[in-house]
């Protein structure tokens, strides 16, 4: 299936004729992705995106989940901020990223969507997976510094809504040159340190492949996508067709970020203890993880950057979940116990990172019992995946309080039949709640 150039590859591309395989693996992240844009409505960023939009990005397409209207850019800006402000969604090891986060917004914001098939806006997910993962993946093997999702998420994007357009393959070319150019090339581990609702850049990725694709088609020119054609990439795209990258997502257990739940699949691991009964807990993990270091997060953003929040979350509640992000921010419990936790770096685990990240807890309890776990790895992952009863029960968990059970349930069963109905038949339940 492999054609002599990634553009080659994306012009060609179709997405009605690929294997059933793939159809349910999209929607699977289809249906993840919308569970965590559901959830995140109840975010304050939420409501900012919103209100930017619509009066900075003024049009006639609808908002996912939301009541107002934008310009296809401003649909792909507030879809992205939405999906990123609850850390919940899908990504993959090697781009230490997203590629859902901006891909559905992006899909959402032409109006071409709404006449295709829904087993087309499957492989048109598809496509964007495979491109901006790859892109991403290339990213971080000739870059040096770590850029943020938004930096590759835009070229997968732009490579879709090229193709919605009709462009030709000149013009496809242009349009992933204009993205990876004005791709927010946006500091990564500088919102480690420092959360706030910049988050991971994916808002203006999603904006920039829009805008790029646009622009590509009124003859507006763009430097070559070196993350696609440079040479010392080429080995990178050399299986498309072949390794598909979208099985290789992983989907997240908890709303918080990724480097933060080997920590806490530990400390779950070592049964239910009482808050009061833990003197200290020792978490050794890889030097990213312990960058996540606020123990007292102020708001949800930095509580989902918190290991030590995530952390004491799971004693105190079993789990980690959007009241632990939100509502408990007002907790002494989880406070004091955030304070005991104590963050250590693991040359072992720093080895495995970013192909894999583990951490490992040490419990020391006032009777003079310690308990330890042993390493663990956040679970997700293509080797150690969820359940498709857990993925249900995560959207469930995220759409319902939002959507209400009977149009949760409706756009559940939408998108398990996508393939054999028109798009619009999802689109219609993607209003406001």
């Amino acid at each position: 299936m492999t054609t002599a150039t990634p553009l080659d590859w994306i012009h060609a591309f179709d997405p009605e004729t690929l294997p059933d395989t793939h159809y349910a693996q999209a929607r699977r992240c289809l249906l993840d992705l919308l569970g965590v844009a559901a959830g995140a409505t109840r975010t304050p960023l939420a409501a900012i995106a919103e209100r930017f939009v619509t009066t900075q990005h003024g049009g006639e397409r609808p908002l996912l989940f939301a009541g107002g209207r934008a310009s296809p850019t401003g649909v792909a800006l507030h879809g992205g901020w939405l999906i990123d402000a609850l850390d919940a969604h899908d990504g993959q090891v090697l781009t230490k990223g997203h590629a859902g986060v901006a891909l559905l917004p992006g899909l959402l914001a032409l109006p071409e969507v709404e006449s295709l098939s829904g087993r087309a806006l499957l492989g048109w997910l598809a496509l964007g997976y495979e491109v901006a993962t790859r892109a991403g993946i290339a990213l971080h093997a000739t870059a040096g510094d770590y850029h943020t999702s938004g930096a590759w998420n835009a070229l997968g994007v732009a490579a879709v809504a090229s193709r919605l357009l009709g462009q030709d393959r000149a013009t496809l070319g242009e349009a992933l040159g204009i993205a990876e150019f004005y791709g927010p090339r946006s500091q990564m581990m500088r919102c480690i340190e420092h959360p706030t609702m910049l988050k991971d850049g994916s808002g203006w990725g999603a904006m920039t492949g829009i805008s790029a694709a646009l622009l590509a088609g009124d003859a507006f020119t763009g430097a070559p996508a070196v993350t696609l054609q440079a040479g010392d990439v080429a080995s990178l795209w050399e299986d498309l067709g072949r390794r598909w990258y979208l099985f290789e997502q992983y989907f997240k257990a908890y709303p918080v970020c990724r480097w933060a739940q080997p920590a806490v699949e530990a400390v779950l691991g070592l049964g239910a203890i009482e808050p009061s009964a833990i003197e200290r807990i020792e978490i050794r993990t890889f030097h990213e993880a312990r960058r996540l270091h606020t123990p007292h997060p102020a708001n949800t953003e930095q509580a989902q950057y918190s290991l030590p929040w995530s952390v004491a979350c799971a004693v105190c509640f079993g789990t980690v979940d959007v009241h632990g992000i939100t509502a408990a921010l007002e907790s002494p419990q989880v406070h004091d116990l955030a304070s005991r936790v104590h963050i250590e770096e693991s040359d072992t685990f720093n080895a495995r990172f970013p192909a894999e990240r583990w951490a490992s807890a040490r419990l020391l309890l006032s009777d003079g019992r310690v308990l330890e776990s042993e390493p663990c790895e956040a679970r997700g992952n293509p080797t150690n995946p969820l359940e498709d009863a857990e993925l249900t029960a995560k959207f469930h968990a995220l759409a319902d309080p939002v959507l209400g059970e009977r149009r949760a349930r409706a756009l559940h069963e939408t998108v398990d039949t996508l393939e054999s109905c028109p798009a619009s038949d999802l689109l219609a339940l993607l209003g406001a709640p």
